[in-house]
């Protein structure tokens, strides 16, 4: 009697030690955590126009150095959580890339559905940044980005919706987002809104109203997407209105790309036309843009018809591995005779209608 009994408890206790095995293996199999991140460091020299040199130790000009942790998890019949965050770092100086925010570049919570699509909260990219940036073959980065002329510093639309306050060009922070699910035949796109919360544009307050649609495949992709600001810079002389139409198409040999996108507030206007081509090498690519930023209207009493920034740019990314690739790129700006538009890191103030000019190299390792 008495074996039988200790017999009975111990295939009671396997039973419950393989019961939790098989829960925490469920648990395992079903969620994940992931560290990931970008290290990029390298030389830059800019000489502005009636300038000396000037010769930087820069961060993030292939990519944006940053530490990213994400996570999932498998909720069944098709659902799914996650949350993504990514700190923005200074490698050159060992600095967080933002003094009052840890999570800059995003920081996101999601509950998703394979046939519904994704309900994303939390800082994210606006859909007019997200339909503009898969075009630029610097990716938005580097001194061949195209940010260098999409800025609050010439007097147009932009500077009147934001001054020196953090602007909506690329992210928006209390942002709900829905997205499409995949399957659809190709087509992407989205919805996103910001309540604004007081709209103070000094704490990167403002009402976010954007959408997004599209197509990609292997080959071909395009989408249009606009997005609504306001804050309360606006609030007499109107929302800022930021719309991009773009597309590319990859031949194999080449890929080459185009968009437009216009910022329009109060009687200002803004037109910017970004060209792009890729060529794949054997160990690296080839990268070209031509980007040019076009003014027209009013700001006030002040005219800017007219005005006009260019730009031109030439990169090679070699990779010596699958995580790590040498880059190198130069690029110059050109400004009509009310502008001086320019590139990070120069010295002094660029005069009006001069030239700014930068040649970079740079190493940069995913982790």
């Amino acid at each position: 009697m008495s074996t039988s009994l200790h017999l009975i408890r111990a295939c009671a206790a396997t039973s419950l030690v393989l019961g939790a095995q098989t829960t925490f293996a469920q648990s395992v199999s079903t969620s994940s955590v992931t560290i990931a991140g970008v290290a990029d460091v390298g030389v830059r020299q800019v000489r502005n126009e009636g300038q000396t040199a000037r010769n930087t130790v820069i961060n993030g000009s292939n990519s944006t150095s940053r530490l990213i942790v994400r996570g999932t998890e498998d909720l069944g019949a098709g659902w799914s959580a996650g949350f993504h965050l990514e700190h923005g770092i200074l490698l050159d100086t060992g600095t967080a890339a933002s003094s009052t925010q840890f999570w800059d570049r995003r920081a996101t919570l999601s509950l998703a559905h394979t046939r519904a699509g994704e309900v994303r909260a939390g800082r994210d990219f606006v859909p007019s940044y997200v339909a503009w940036s898969r075009h630029d073959p610097f990716s938005y980065v580097g001194v061949g980005s195209s940010s260098s002329l999409v800025s609050a510093t010439p007097t147009g639309p932009i500077k009147s919706a934001f001054g020196s306050t953090p602007a909506t060009t690329v992210r928006a922070n209390n942002a709900v987002q829905w997205l499409l699910p995949a399957g659809l035949g190709g087509v992407e796109g989205g919805v996103l809104l910001a309540p604004g919360e007081g709209r103070a544009s000094a704490s990167g307050l403002a009402r976010v109203i954007g959408l997004r649609l599209g197509y990609a495949d292997k080959q071909l992709n395009v989408s249009a997407a606009t997005t609504r600001t306001d804050n309360d810079l606006t609030t007499t002389s109107g929302h800022l209105q930021d719309t991009t139409l773009g597309g590319g198409y990859d031949f194999g040999i080449v890929r080459v790309s185009g968009a437009l996108r216009r910022f329009e507030q109060a009687a200002a206007q803004q037109t910017n036309l970004l060209l792009g081509v890729r060529v794949p090498m054997r160990s690296g690519e080839v990268k070209l843009s031509y980007n040019r930023a076009r003014f027209g209207g009013k700001v006030g009493n002040t005219s800017i018809d007219g005005q006009a920034s260019s730009q031109l740019a030439l990169g090679y990314v070699h990779d010596l591995s699958r995580r790590t690739a040498l880059y190198g790129t130069v690029s110059r700006i050109s400004n009509s005779a009310a502008l001086n538009a320019a590139l990070s890191g120069g010295s002094g103030t660029l005069v009006k209608g001069g030239s700014s000019t930068g040649l970079e190299l740079g190493v940069r390792h995913n982790f």
